[in-house]
């Protein structure tokens, strides 16, 4: 039979146990605790001060749940940091650095780091314009800039940064020559992949700013890597012998120039000696001319004589004598020194075994009449 009939005048059994509820009202709060700690070995079920003790430890303990439930709730962002906060599972907030507080179970805090510069590596073989292939690494330097975006947008931002990467490479890769990429073309290849990699970041709304590129190798495949070392060797060479030859002629240009320098300085003195030269030949034989005029066989003897004294006197001597067949040489340049006009020759002392040289006095008029 049910505990409840209609009829029973409240002598019904209780599910709880003991009499039934004379006034037919419901068991209250208190005899619900005190069954609870008689059912967990509590002790003293009966007495009202028991009831109190646990009433008040309930309240503690849903107390410190409370206060643990507020303290878990602060959290702190750094400088560099920006926080998202999540309510729900939608984007409710964002936080930027100091001590913030948010409902923990309801409210998920994420922190993004927008100022730290990450990096990102990339290696591939591409195609390039004329149709050879080359080996190249790409490093990619980046921040984020939007933390909503990093977070919300696209699933795995490094993936979709790797892949806009390899797009941007290879469309300037296959825009530009072999020759030119192995050789000063890195530069230009980075320059040409920022900007259009940072075109294909914001199309897809990833929150990531590229803040570098750069080319970190550029190598032709193994199989003609050893052509290209040659190619690449001839054009050292070449630049090499382009700068010896650029040196020696900024050597030897000034010194042929100082050379020339000299030599025109050195013909013009020349020309001035003989211009001087000639002018003064020009002026004694004026005077010459002059005295010849007023003495004409006294001038000409005497040219004669200093015309002889100014030849014999640089020369050897050979004196013949009238119908003798011999031949006697007169060292006259060894006698007498050549500064000395020849005077009256006195015969030189010579050994017993040699005949003395002879002279033979010839009057000055005689010889003016020969000549």
């Amino acid at each position: 039979m049910a505990w409840n009939q209609p009829g029973n005048k409240g002598e019904n059994p209780n599910p709880w146990g003991g009499g039934g509820n004379k006034g037919g009202n419901p068991p209250g709060l208190d005899d619900l605790l005190k069954k609870l700690n008689g059912l967990f070995g509590g002790g003293n079920a009966g007495g009202s001060s028991g009831g109190m003790k646990e009433t008040d430890l309930l309240k503690w303990a849903v107390g410190g749940v409370v206060a643990l439930w507020l303290v878990f709730g602060f959290y702190t962002v750094k400088q560099a940091e920006e926080a998202v906060i999540f309510r729900f599972g939608k984007i409710y907030d964002t936080q930027t650095a100091g001590l913030h507080w948010a409902p923990p179970l309801v409210d998920r805090v994420q922190k993004v780091d927008i100022q730290s510069v990450e990096k990102a590596s990339l290696n591939a073989t591409m195609i390039t314009e004329d149709t050879n292939i080359v080996d190249i690494s790409l490093e990619v330097q980046y921040r984020i800039s939007d933390a909503k975006k990093y977070l919300m947008q696209v699933s795995s931002p490094e993936t979709s940064l790797i892949q806009a990467s390899e797009s941007s490479l290879r469309h300037v890769v296959g825009s530009s020559k072999l020759i030119n990429i192995l050789n000063e073309g890195r530069a230009t290849i980075a320059r040409d992949v920022q900007p259009r990699l940072q075109k294909y970041l914001d199309n897809y709304s990833t929150g990531i700013t590229v803040t570098g590129v750069n080319v970190l190798e550029a190598l032709p495949p193994k199989e003609v890597k050893a052509a290209f070392d040659d190619v690449n060797k001839a054009k050292e060479d070449k630049e090499r012998l382009k700068n010896q030859a650029e040196t020696y002629a900024n050597g030897i240009v000034p010194e042929a120039r100082g050379q020339a320098a000299r030599l025109l300085a050195e013909a013009e003195g020349y020309k001035q000696e003989v211009v001087d030269r000639a002018t003064g030949d020009a002026s004694r034989f004026d005077q010459l001319i002059t005295e010849y005029r007023k003495a004409p066989a006294v001038t000409r003897s005497r040219l004669y004589y200093e015309t002889m004294e100014s030849v014999l006197a640089k020369t050897s001597k050979v004196v013949v004598e009238g119908n003798n067949n011999q031949m006697l040489y007169l060292p006259l340049d060894k006698m007498i020194p050549q500064t000395t006009p020849p005077a009256t020759l006195a015969p030189a002392t010579t050994p017993s075994n040699e005949p003395a040289p002879a002279v033979r006095s010839r009057s000055g008029n005689s010889q003016e009449n020969r000549s």
